[in-house]
């Protein structure tokens, strides 16, 4: 059942691809058949395959596909995961070559953004120090080492982001900790210097798949030629047109690298498009025809032409958001649609409010995807650094947040004091804390304290060999009383269960992930590698989200709002001459609509208190005008459009009188 094109991306093993695959065209079937192809047709065993994602999600989804098509037990084998999570891995098994002792952690975006902050200048302003942040993070991603970052710093900010970076990999060094990025940093460091481990993870890992290539930055792309070595025995799929990632290091010239890097990459075009209906498809490749392209291609489709496309042109966001919701609630009653199929995109978050506010009182049910995560909830991230210190007493980091927590009057000069202490000595905190001399030049009270503290961890360590990942977190709420810490702190009975049962959830998702092996540190650094990805079902809700946040996803009803200059594209970007990935994040919206694609634009807004006349965006201007129908300038789309809007009132009143 695969198209000739699909079917010459599968077969095709014996050097470098580039798969260039157009949204809706079959790439991650692609991707699934040919790990099949690879270990049916070219006897490669499972073991020798890995396909990189850059979501958890993701790598999920296609390991189950993969699971459709191969034996469970050859399944079972694949290594299908992030660049993040193959990097644990790398280190997990090369932690000497590294510079790392055997269960070190991996300190999440608060634990870095602290010691940041305590490394940085006290005067440093809010913005200052995220450039800080950026700078280093930046650094890093270029696969620099803090001597590296010094000579390359070209400007002032620069040099002071290249000295902190020294300050903290010193203090991470200390810690026995990584961060997110030197999960990639460190392997490639390793393997550009020792061409021993080198080939030997080349043999370990004999054909590499990634997926959402143009997302890579330049770290990642020189981690694949480390991989793949001279041979190129790799597939890569991508799409240049969805590249809207380089604000956070993406690099899209990675893909014309390829080219230079093998001259005998063959590539290979997908541009049959099973998603879109082809007057959204027209719309798309219009638009996308503005910028620059070194692959040219054309997505198609066999799908009928579809609803023409409606723009919205409102007073305000208010009212914007009064119409969405409106269409949203007249879609559910006219097409028997789920709220489900139904999806509100807009370029920032700040743009959710009027939206929530307009969707509450349509009784349109919604999910706001990039709420809180489950992992970042104080008392899931409180047991996890207990787990942390369990299988790495040197992480100072999860030390500070836990010796305290439950409430164990163990003050601030009491663990500045501690610190100084273990400094002064080379040893963490944890260690020092045992220290009979440590313990004697504090306060009698803190003192007390303190050993109790180190009494539990010891005792709490000495079974974690005995007791599996999920009982050990049960163990911990038992002997730290953690329940009644969450008691009181959360005298409403129904907030107290529920921060409970968060972590009854947790002790049930290390039960799951046991299942396939490993202590509680692997498993605890399993979890820190968990995104925000989708691990709570939202249900039968419309889904709100940024576009960047849509990229992969489909829906039958897809809503774009917030379509004028200023904001798509964004006043950031006109600035900086940055509308070419603006426009990418465009057609990425447009092409999230499976049937139905509605757009929308406000004539005024409010920014810092004043309000703004608004122009239609550029990128509206740019769209076939055939196929658009505007609302205020077309008498049938008026007529429509007025029907929806009576019906909405109608039916929130019916829903009111029955309350």
């Amino acid at each position: 059942m695969l198209n000739p094109e699909q079917r010459a991306a599968v077969e095709y093993c014996d050097g470098p691809l580039l798969v260039l695959a157009g949204a809706g065209s079959g790439k991650t079937r692609v991707i699934t058949e040919k790990i099949a192809h690879l270990i049916g047709r070219r006897q490669l065993a499972p073991g020798k395959i890995a396909a990189i994602t850059f979501t958890n999600k993701a790598a999920r989804e296609m390991r189950e596909r993969v699971a459709k098509l191969i034996s469970a037990e050859a399944a079972s084998k694949l290594t299908v995961c992030t660049f993040h999570a193959l990097g644990l891995k790398f280190l997990q098994i090369e932690h000497d070559r590294a510079g790392l002792r055997r269960n070190f952690s991996i300190l999440d975006a608060d634990d870095s953004d602290a010691i940041i902050k305590e490394l940085a200048p006290k005067d440093l302003k809010k913005d200052q120090l995220f450039m800080l942040k950026s700078l280093l993070s930046r650094a890093k991603n270029d696969g620099l080492t803090p001597a590296q970052a010094m000579k390359a710093a070209r400007s002032p900010a620069e040099i002071e982001a290249a000295t902190i970076y020294d300050l903290y990999q010193q203090r991470l060094t200390s810690y026995n900790a990584v961060d997110f990025d030197d999960l990639i940093r460190l392997p490639l460091a390793v393997l550009e210097a020792d061409a021993e481990c080198r080939a030997g993870w080349q043999e370990r890992l004999r054909y590499l798949l990634v997926d959402e290539y143009q997302d890579t930055n330049n770290a990642q792309y020189r981690l694949l030629q480390l991989l793949a070595g001279e041979r190129g025995r790799f597939t890569c799929v991508g799409d240049d047109d969805q590249s809207i990632y380089a604000w956070r290091g993406a690099n899209p010239e990675n893909i014309d690298q390829l080219a230079r890097d093998w001259p005998t990459l063959r590539v290979v075009k997908l541009e049959q498009n099973y998603r879109c209906a082809k007057r959204i498809l027209r719309a798309a490749n219009t638009l996308i025809a503005n910028n620059p392209h070194m692959h040219v291609k054309k997505l198609w489709s066999e799908h009928d032409d579809g609803p023409p496309i409606r723009v919205l042109e409102c007073k305000d966001s208010d009212h914007e958001a009064e119409r969405v919701a409106a269409i949203a609630a007249h879609l559910a009653e006219k097409h028997k649609a789920e709220f489900s199929e139904m999806a509100i995109l807009y370029r920032g978050n700040h743009q959710a409010r009027a939206l929530e506010k307009a969707l509450r009182l349509a009784r349109v049910p919604y999910h706001l995807s990039g709420a809180q995560s489950f992992l970042d909830r104080a008392e899931v991230k409180d047991v996890l650094c207990y787990l942390r210190l369990l299988a790495n007493p040197t992480d100072d980091s999860a030390f500070l947040r836990v010796v305290n927590t439950p409430k164990r009057e163990i003050g601030a000069t009491t663990l500045e004091k501690l610190g100084q202490l273990a400094q002064s000595r080379h040893v963490s905190m944890l260690e020092a804390a045992h220290s009979d001399a440590v313990l004697k030049s504090l306060a009698a009270r803190s003192a007390s304290a303190l050993a109790g503290f180190t009494d539990l961890i010891e005792g709490l360590r000495r079974d974690v060999k005995r007791l599996s990942a999920a009982e050990l977190v049960e163990e911990i709420l038992r002997r730290s009383r953690y329940g009644e810490h969450i008691a009181s702190l959360s005298p409403d009975p129904a907030m107290r269960e529920r921060r409970l049962g968060n972590l009854r959830e947790l002790a049930d998702w290390f039960r799951a992930m046991s299942k396939n092996g490993g202590n509680a540190g692997d498993l605890a650094a399993q979890l820190a590698l968990l995104s925000h990805a989708d691990r709570d079902d939202p249900g039968n809700a419309l889904r709100m989200m940024t576009l960047h946040a849509a990229k992969g996803l489909e829906f039958r009803f897809v809503f774009v709002v917030g379509c004028e200059d200023g904001t798509l594209p964004h006043e950031g970007a006109l600035d900086e001459g940055r509308v070419e990935e603006e426009r990418r994040l465009m057609y990425v919206g447009i092409t999230r609509a499976k049937q139905v694609l509605t757009l929308s634009w406000s004539a005024r807004s409010k920014r810092y208190g004043e309000i703004l006349a608004n122009q239609p965006s550029r990128f509206l201007k740019e769209l076939p005008e055939t196929d658009l129908h505007w609302q205020g300038r077309d008498p049938e789309a008026d007529a429509e459009a007025a029907k929806e809007t009576a019906d909405s009132h109608i039916a929130r009143l019916a829903a009111l009188l029955a309350d």
